[in-house]
């Protein structure tokens, strides 16, 4: 999201955006599945883990520290919520008003405090290309590289999101070499943490650049640490368009995050049942479009009422209450002893199911409906073999809960699939 009071959408991005479907059927190249060393937040098999190896799932919101420094309690107030990760806006001193190396040490301690997992961003790239006052990734990753003291020993508690939406929608086929060379600058200075990635074209990524040359950038990293972040707005306004970016990199066994999403948007209405439901379906991490503070008549992608968290706006009472909201999904890192403690993989004794829930201990014996979810130690589980690969429940009438015959039925108020049929997979 650019800062509040500057232009949305370019009249280059409206026409451009004309020919995403065609541009969003061409799948990134597939090189087996991202391994990055372990230590840390890091990247396995295609997944954010923690240092345990237990996976980690982001369900978080943005917060526009870089404009509102003085709203020292809304890491707090947005942890209160029940999100397990704050993505914080940074300025590099390009743009914005630098952030030091004391508020950023400031701003991790309160992540700490407060139980969340850190994403910290330099805004200052936004735009870059077409937007004249952007800075450059290559001048991030100096910024990062400066404030190199706060971020050292935190790699349990900090993502560092090198630049936002670095590139607008001119010159952005130079995303790739650019990113390539940040993420180089920063390894080659002894940053050992998990990188997220931005999205070209306002982040947005209607070329389908970023989607093609993932697999090369994450190559690049001699850490194979890079997590990759689509920002989903007006771009993304049907199910179809959310589900095949996302599963573009899913299926290639790379590491994707929703970094930014609203429920509206001046350049088009996201989806944004969709985009929340895909990712919980896939197990992919997601940070909302922001907790307050937005200005110049995007105020309705405010959370709350004045960063006041008692005055949930009706984009924060979804984002948080609703259909695959917070409330329903986020699970606190195990670094702050939530989540399980890694375990194996098959189910046989705890580990993650892939959509990022931990698998019943106790098998079937935990989930009596057989719905194929279970409950132990006070929170959710997934029966090994009792959910479809895509993460939703089989039917428990097969077939006669599937009168199209499309391989979904719908049981008890829910979506299910059919076990065998067209959507198990």
């Amino acid at each position: 999201m650019r800062k509040p009071g500057s232009t949305l959408i370019t009249t280059a991005g409206m026409a451009f955006a004309a020919v995403l479907g065609l541009l969003l059927s061409l799948a990134g190249p597939s090189t087996g599945k991202a391994e990055a060393a372990d230590g840390g937040i890091h990247v396995s098999d295609g997944r954010v883990v923690e240092g345990n190896g237990n996976a980690f799932v982001m369900r978080g919101v943005n917060h526009a520290y870089t404009w509102y420094p003085e709203q020292t309690s809304s890491i707090a107030d947005i942890a209160a919520k029940g999100a397990n990760t704050v993505r914080v806006v940074l300025g590099s001193g390009g743009r914005w008003t630098k952030t030091n190396a004391s508020q950023v040490s400031t701003l991790i301690e309160q992540c700490k405090e407060n139980k969340v997992i850190c994403v910290l961003e330099v805004h200052d790239t936004t735009g870059y290309g077409e937007d004249g006052a952007a800075t450059s990734l290559d001048q991030a990753a100096d910024y990062w590289i400066s404030v190199k003291s706060a971020l050292e020993g935190q790699e349990d508690y900090v993502v560092v999101n090198i630049g936002n939406e670095p590139f607008g929608n001119t010159n952005y086929t130079a995303w790739t070499d650019a990113t390539k060379a940040a993420i180089t600058k920063l390894r080659g200075a002894g940053i050992d943490h998990a990188l997220m990635v931005d999205a070209p074209n306002w982040g947005q990524d209607w070329s389908g650049t970023m989607r093609s040359n993932a697999a090369s950038v994450f190559a690049s990293d001699p850490d194979r640490n890079t997590i990759f972040s689509i920002h989903m707005y007006g771009v993304y306004d049907t199910a179809a368009e959310v589900q095949d970016y996302l599963n573009a990199f899913v299926g290639n066994g790379l590491p994707i995050v929703v970094g930014e999403f609203g429920d509206q948007h001046s350049d088009g209405n996201p989806d944004e049942d969709a985009i929340m439901a895909t990712a919980q379906s896939l197990g992919i991490g997601y940070i909302g479009w922001s907790w307050s503070g937005n200005g110049s008549g995007v105020e309705y992608l405010d959370m709350v009422n004045g960063f006041d968290p008692n005055s949930l706006t009706s984009w924060g009472d979804r984002f948080f209450n609703g259909s695959n909201g917070i409330a329903a999904t986020s699970k606190t890192a195990t670094v702050y002893g939530g989540g399980d403690d890694g375990g194996g993989d098959d189910g046989s004794t705890g580990g993650t199911a892939p959509n990022g829930y931990p698998y019943c201990v106790n098998g079937s014996a935990s989930d009596p409906d057989g719905d194929g979810w279970g409950w132990e130690n006070s929170r959710s589980c997934v029966v090994p073999g009792g959910l479809a690969p895509n993460g939703y429940s089989y039917c428990a009438n097969g077939s006669a809960s599937d009168p199209d015959g499309d391989g979904w039925g719908w049981e008890n108020s829910r979506s299910c699939v059919v076990r065998g049929g067209a959507a198990d997979r």
